[in-house]
Formats: C-alpha cells, structure tokens, sequence
C-alpha cells in the first residue's frame, strides 16, 4: 500500500462500507429486522451483533476496572504508588505498539479469529493477574491484558458493521451505546467487586470475556478472507502527513494530562474500592454523555478545533485546581467528576479530526495516532508515581502543563489542520465509534 491510498478503502479491522462488510460478516443477508412503521430497528438485530457488543462493554469496562481497587493493591501487596502506577503503564504501553499490528494480524486471519484470539489472551492474563502475589507480576500480566484489548477492540467496529441490520448508522448507535456502558460501568463494577478483595475485579473481567469468547464462537459466522493484507509500515508511512503528526503529538500530551487524572487520583483520595466505584462512575457517565450527544453538537455550532482548544483549558484549569486541593477529597471528586465532560468532548473531536487528517485509510489512520497517544497515556502514570515522592500534588501539575504543551501543539498547527473541521459524515460517524481508542 502507499500513503495515498484513498480513505475509502478499507483493510480489514477497519469499518468498511455497510455493503462490504455485509457482504463478509452479515449472518442474515437478504433481511434485515425493521420496526413496527416499516423502518430498521435498532434494537432487533442478529444474534452475532449482541455478542460482540456484549464483548465490546466488557473490553471497555477494562479502562477503569483497575482503579477503585488500587489503593487496596498499594496496602495488600505493600506497593509504592510508583509501582502501582506501571500497572497503567504496561496496559498502555503494549496496547500502543498492538495498535501497529492488528491490521496486519485480521488482513491475515480474518475478524472473527482476531476477535477471539484477543477475548482469549484477555482472560488468560485477568485470570492470572487475580490469583498473582506479587506486584511485578501483575503489572507484567496487565501487559499482556493490554494486547488482548488491542487484537479485540481494533476489530469489533468492522464486525459490528459488517453484522448489524439497518446500515452503518445503526452499527455506529451500537457501538457507541457499548463504549458508553463500558466506560461508565467498568469502575462501579470494579468498585463492588473490589469491596471484597482487589482480585475480584481481574476474575470478574476473566469470567465476562470467557462468556463472550463462547457467545462470538457460537453466533458469529466465519469471516470471509480478506481483501488485501495490510503493511506493518503503513502506519509509520501515515505518519509522514503534518496533519496527521500534529493530532498524534497533540494526543500524546492530552493523554499524559487524562492518564495523569485517570491512574493518580484513587490514590490520592485512598477511598474504599466501592467509593471510588460510585466517583469514577460519575466521571464515566459524563465522559460518555459528552462524548456521544455533547461534542457533535459543539462541533457544529463551534468548529472541530476550536472546540477541543476550549476543552484543553478546562481540563488543564481542573488539573490545577487538583493539584491546589489534595487536602480536601470533596473539592477532588468534583474536579474528577468535571473532567470527564471535557474528556468526552475532546476523545470525540480529536478522533474525528484524525479520520480526514491524511489521505489514507482510516485503520491505518488509527493504528498510526493510537500509536503515539498510548504512549503519553502509558508514560503519565509513570512519571506521576515518582513525581508524588516529592510531592502529592506535583502529578496533577504534571498533567497540567501536559495539556498546555497539547493545547500549543494544536494552536500553532491550527492551519495546518484547516480541513479538519470540514463535516464528512460517513467519517465522522466512524470516527465517534472510533473514540474508544481514546478512552480506552
């Protein structure tokens, strides 16, 4: 493949065009369910698209399951906050360099083995990270948690797409409904689970994907082969396009600012494991609502970049307030709890610019910013366990500057991405789906 590879072409792992994809996935072509007037029914689809929704809330739920409990880990297996915090970033960091091989590894075994392979890898490494003694230890098997997630969610929207009735538009409503429970269900889970030991999160997560891999291998058809295999360089081709470049810097700096928050903050609180549960659930919540209904609507009326600029001060003034008010727990839960409309809005707008930044396809696209951001979101946490040795607040200062040096990217490379806040609506409505890569 070259670098001006059209954007509608597709590799496989990607979202291709609702004919196509029905064409290789579609368990019941020829008919689609409609509802009571005549028109297709969301909530009346195959099967198959259950079952892989259903995986997909479980993979997303995996974002915050970890942090209710991580105080429980610091105290039960004697854990520095230094290294408690590498449990992020072995997550982060494996998933990141994933990202560059899941559309050479589907190009080559198709979605529905891609698919299992990743629930597999997910439930083996949850499982062991439950029943594992040692910190080291669970933060090397969060790595390869992190691989899992990657192989699954990078191929879920294509089979989702491919599966669904009533076209692309109803496919994009269920993925994001799935990326929406996800987020907002994976802490509260994690909190209940946590109340009673800190490995019940990492089983219940072991038990829920087995569930799903049974479920995927049951009710989804065998993928038809591919139609090209994708390049393990294409992404670092993609990366030569300054558009492109300049959202994926933007989004590593964004990302030290959202993970610096997201893994920092339960150990500074050092709440049970159900009330952080109930606190990141709010922050999920909004993350979720912003994301799906609040950032088309600001987009329109506001412009794609703009929008996120305006974000990036409000995140980066919460971060600072945080880092002002260590001391009083009720401030930092309200300042948690904030970010996440910001974070929503920003996750959106930033990933749709991604979808029209380069001429290439938007896997590809994908695969080569989800590349450079993980690595700021696996590069926070770290960074932030040492910083809190010298200081509790310093992380959230951290974060802070972090999202100024995203919103100075950004801001200094406005013309550059003048077409970013173009409106192309099949892309755009793949990109909301595509969020996930940002919270997850």
């Amino acid at each position: 493949m070259t670098t001006t590879t059209p954007r509608n072409a597709h590799a496989s792992g990607a979202a291709p065009s609702a004919s196509t994809a029905a064409d290789q996935h579609d368990p019941t072509a020829g008919s689609s369910p409609t509802s009571d007037d005549g028109g297709p029914s969301l909530l009346r689809q195959p099967r198959a698209v259950w079952a892989v929704a259903f995986a997909a809330v479980v993979a997303f739920m995996g974002i915050g399951l970890v942090d209710p409990i991580l105080p429980a880990i610091a105290s039960d297996l004697d854990a520095t906050h230094a290294q408690v915090m590498l449990l992020f970033t072995s997550y982060m960091a494996v998933t990141g360099v994933a990202m560059l091989v899941t559309g050479w590894v589907s190009s080559r075994i198709g979605a529905k083995k891609t698919l299992l392979a990743g629930l597999a890898i997910i439930v083996v490494f949850a499982a062991l990270a439950g029943a594992s003694d040692s910190i080291g230890a669970i933060v090397g098997l969060r790595a390869g948690w992190g691989l899992g997630n990657a192989l699954f969610i990078a191929t879920a929207l294509a089979t989702i797409v491919g599966a669904a009735s009533g076209g692309v538009a109803s496919a994009i409503i269920l993925y994001e409904a799935a990326l929406g429970v996800g987020i907002a269900t994976g802490p509260l889970l994690g909190g209940l689970l946590g109340s009673v030991s800190w490995r019940g999160p990492f089983f219940g997560t072991a038990v829920l994907m087995a569930i799903a891999f049974v479920a995927i291998t049951v009710l989804l058809p065998r993928s038809a082969p591919p139609e090209r295999r994708t390049s393990l360089a294409d992404p670092f081709r993609a990366l030569r396009f300054p558009a492109l470049r300049a959202l994926a810097v933007t989004a590593f700096f964004y990302n030290m600012g959202f993970f610096a928050l997201l893994a920092y903050t339960p150990l500074v609180l050092d709440m049970s494991a159900g009330s952080l549960g109930l606190i990141f659930f709010g922050w999920g919540v909004c993350l979720a609502v912003t994301s799906v209904l609040v950032a088309p609507c600001l987009h329109r009326r506001f412009g794609r970049i703009g929008v996120i600029l305006a974000m990036f001060v409000g995140l980066g003034v919460v971060l600072a307030v945080m880092a002002l008010t260590t001391t009083a727990p009720a401030a930092l839960i309200v300042c948690v709890i904030l970010a996440g409309a910001f974070l929503g809005v920003v996750n959106t707008l930033l990933t749709e610019a991604v979808m029209v930044a380069a001429p290439v396809e938007r896997a590809v696209a994908s695969a080569a910013y989800s590349f450079v951001r993980f690595f700021g979101g696996a590069l926070a946490p770290f960074l932030a366990g040492f910083l809190a040795e010298v200081s509790v607040g310093l992380p959230f200062w951290m974060g802070a500057a972090a999202v100024v040096v995203a919103f100075v990217v950004l801001l200094t490379q406005r013309r550059t991405l003048g077409h970013a806040d173009r409106d192309d609506e099949p892309e755009i409505a793949e990109a909301e789906a595509l969020t996930v890569a940002e919270a997850s």
